[in-house]
């Protein structure tokens, strides 16, 4: 069975960095475009490939989430395909890891 204690301190630490990531590209969005037209084209550019990364770590904060939710309920470390445990090396690679390994590479 997981170290839930540990886990939870990883999950809870990780979803700080994801958070404090989110909140810096978010504040980089809301900057005013540039006057210059050509600079406001580099910005754009720039706001568009910082919404993809807002996605990602969206994504990672409900994952994160998630994975503390089942700390909380008694269910982590178990594998939600098949019900096996999943391996210490991957939680701990992976704390948010809701599959093992095998079922990982199923799908």
């Amino acid at each position: 069975m997981a170290d839930l204690a540990k886990a939870k301190t990883l999950l809870e630490a990780q979803l700080a960095e994801l958070k404090a990531r989110l909140d810096n590209i978010e504040t980089d969005l809301a900057e005013p475009m540039d006057a210059d037209s050509s600079e406001r084209a580099v910005q754009m550019e720039d706001d568009e490939s910082l919404e993809g990364q807002a996605a990602v770590i969206e994504r990672s904060i409900n994952a994160t989430q998630r994975a503390l939710f089942r700390v909380e309920d008694g269910s982590y470390g178990t594998c939600m395909e098949c019900g096996d445990e999943i391996s210490a090396g991957r939680l701990e690679a992976r704390p948010e890891s809701v599959l093992c390994i095998n079922c990982k590479q199923k799908g």
